[in-house]
């Protein structure tokens, strides 16, 4: 497989995954949250010879997103913020930050499955098609969704 049909895989698996990251990190400023995005997959794209695979390529695009995402956040905070300019919206960015963080991390330590079911939930992909995909009844979906939700929870609550 050449390099750019590699690389438009990569982009077409990922975009959605990677935008509702930076959204996450950037409280929903979605101008910010597209240029930073087109940021993670031009560096993937300067750096996509250097994947040696010790990890998944979602992985790797995690990793690009997470750092690119903190590094905005620190630009922000050490250009505009001085001690009496700091407002609550900086505060209610870094616990978003943390909670999106963990929500992922959680996410992280979830079966293949489950992990597959909830980022197709969070996709918004209708249930029954989400049973179709993963090869399970409508109710079993619906029902690992809850218990999945119950886990994130717990282990986001713990975190």
């Amino acid at each position: 497989m050449s390099k750019e049909k590699h690389f438009q895989k990569i982009y077409k698996d990922h975009y959605a995954k990677v935008m509702r990251l930076c959204l996450g990190y950037l409280n929903g400023n979605e101008d910010l949250a597209k240029d930073l995005t087109q940021e993670v997959f031009l560096k993937a794209w300067q750096h996509l010879p250097n994947f040696r695979g010790n990890s998944t390529i979602e992985t790797w695009i995690y990793r690009i997103t997470v750092n690119t995402c903190l590094q905005e956040l620190r630009k922000k905070k050490s250009v505009a913020l001085q001690p009496e300019l700091i407002s609550e919206e900086t505060s209610i960015t870094k616990e978003a930050e943390i909670r999106f963080t963990a929500m992922y991390r959680c996410i992280n330590t979830l079966s293949t499955e489950n992990k597959s079911i909830i980022l197709l939930e969070l996709e918004e992909v209708p249930q029954q098609e989400i049973a179709a995909i993963i090869g399970i009844g409508h109710q079993a979906v619906r029902t690992r969704i809850h218990r999945i939700k119950q886990q994130l929870s717990k282990c986001v609550k713990n975190e």
